[in-house]
């Protein structure tokens, strides 16, 4: 029998200390704890799968949280019951420790660890929507204030409508022009287009 860890983080930005940290403490190898920094979004995780294959029936797996089995109610469960029903391993959630399949054998134990594990499985699918709700709120509510999101915009040269006119004169090639402005053809043609606007603007007759 040997006892396994897994730990995922849904970018490589996130840090893996806390999962990793409870793994060890608990006694599991570092060479047995296998790690994904992806996103649980098509559950194509690499290390999780070369995890599956390495489990044999008796083995024994411990994660820190549910959430850490699936992005959904409906995966958690569905990876719960394939780990325990197809690998016919053993399942320990550090985070809560009436989710151990090693001392609910009878029908009674796994009766209630079904229950407990749907209600954490909807709670931690539910938490991940309301995260995502406040997200989508706070960005609605930073752009009614004004807020810009995203990388910020290339202030044009000083000499930009100089450049133009040298262009348009061709004293110089558009190759020139987008080197010496540092921008793409798209872009200088859009940035044109918006200049002259607001240039014609300003020059308006009132």
């Amino acid at each position: 029998m040997q006892s396994y860890g897994y730990a995922r983080v849904s970018s490589i930005d996130q840090n893996e200390d806390r999962q990793l940290h409870a793994l060890q403490e608990i006694g599991v190898k570092t060479t047995n704890i296998f790690i994904d920094k992806l996103s649980g979004k098509d559950f194509n995780r690499p290390q999780y799968l070369r995890l599956t294959k390495k489990l044999q029936a008796g083995d024994l797996l411990y994660i820190k949280s549910i959430d850490r089995l699936g992005r959904d109610y409906d995966e958690i469960l569905e990876q719960w019951r394939t780990l325990i029903k197809v690998k016919k391993i053993d399942i320990v959630v550090i985070d809560m420790p009436l989710l151990d399949t090693r001392i609910h054998k009878d029908l009674m134990g796994t009766f209630i660890t079904d229950l407990i594990l749907q209600l954490l499985s909807f709670v931690a699918q539910n938490e991940r929507e309301n995260i995502h709700i406040r997200q989508a709120e706070g960005i609605a509510a930073a752009r009614q204030r004004g807020v810009k999101f995203g990388r910020p915009e290339k202030p044009l040269p000083p000499n930009f409508w100089g450049l133009v006119t040298r262009w348009e004169n061709r004293d110089i090639s558009t190759s020139e022009v987008l080197q010496i402005c540092n921008m793409s053809r798209s872009t200088f043609y859009a940035k044109l287009k918006a200049y002259k606007k607001e240039h014609e603007k300003n020059n308006k007759p009132q």
